[in-house]
């Protein structure tokens, strides 16, 4: 459960002209380090991490992606990946940094590949909070990896998010069955332990679900993987990445993909781990907020003692 000491408010920073981002921040002059969640989170994901890792020493940063949470809506109508990297520099730009730490989860975990490539020189490191990783298949396939097996039925969100979204949206008509739909991703989906948020907990991360358009808007990074929406850019995921990276994986999910060793070491060659964090599922900045603390200090201590 959420302890108010620990809800850190947003507060709304242009990144772009007319265009804002909802940003909680703590640690004001420590080592920049940006936080990027993904679905089904908002910047609340965040919440255990945001007053332990400023106290270590960082000046850290979680900002809702555009059309999440409190954010403003894309202006342009984009939701990929340079569209939230284009929001998540004009951040950088706006908070004074030249580079940070990035740490990232589930779609952020991918937002955070896509700028360690589309702008290494504001990537400091990499904290990859999952199995996220470039789409290297050709690469994969040459170091002997078996191909993944086709995925669950526990999937079949990602069809319908991807190809059917107003229609979904439009079956979810009160904020009770929209919220209720997004905690199902914390519950019975298995992407976490079936006791790892209570009552409380959900309450407070589905809250900004229950508006029709935010619900729509996360769901847009869907059809983009199903090829339902033009990209702004090609997407820059297609590559190793050289920077230093520490990859945790929580051993709790049925989301989990395979060869995560062999496939880790090709994709970040510079990787600490993966590390796998038993007891966690997919939310690992919610279930296990200590060790990634911790790990998340360990792994810049350099820099914090700099």
């Amino acid at each position: 459960m959420v302890l108010p000491a620990e809800v850190v408010a947003p507060v709304m920073v242009e990144v772009g002209r007319g265009h804002r981002l909802a940003v909680r921040r703590r640690g004001d002059g420590g080592v920049p380090l940006l936080l990027v969640h993904g679905f089904p989170c908002t910047g609340r994901i965040w919440s255990h991490n945001l007053i332990p890792l400023a106290e270590a020493g960082f000046d850290v940063v979680a900002a809702d992606l555009r059309g999440y949470g409190d954010s403003d809506f894309a202006p342009d109508g984009f939701y990929d990946f340079n569209a939230f990297n284009t929001d998540l520099t004009g951040l950088l730009d706006a908070l004074g940094w030249d580079k940070a730490v990035v740490a990232g989860h589930d779609l952020g975990a991918m937002i955070a590949i896509d700028m360690a490539t589309r702008h290494p020189d504001r990537v400091e490191r990499l904290v990859i909070l999952d199995d996220s990783m470039p789409e290297l298949d050709e690469a994969f396939t040459a170091a002997g990896i078996p191909a993944g097996r086709p995925k669950p039925a526990v999937y079949d969100y990602q069809r319908r998010q991807g190809l059917h979204a107003d229609a979904l949206v439009a079956e979810l008509d009160t904020p009770e069955r929209r919220r209720r739909y997004i905690g199902e991703f914390f519950g019975h989906r298995m992407w976490c332990p079936p006791d790892a948020f209570g009552e409380d907990d959900l309450a407070y991360l589905t809250e900004p679900y229950g508006d029709a358009a935010r619900l729509r808007a996360s769901f847009a990074d869907y059809e983009v993987v199903m090829g339902a929406r033009k990209l702004s850019a090609p997407e820059m995921t297609d590559r190793p990445v050289p920077h230093r990276t520490l990859v945790l994986v929580g051993a709790d999910q049925v989301t989990l993909g395979e060869h995560i060793e062999e496939k880790c070491a090709i994709a970040f060659p510079a990787a600490v781990g993966p590390f796998w964090v038993k007891g966690a599922g997919h939310f690992m900045p919610w279930e296990r907020p200590e060790i990634v603390n911790r790990a998340i200090a360990s792994f810049c201590g350099d820099l914090l003692a700099a």
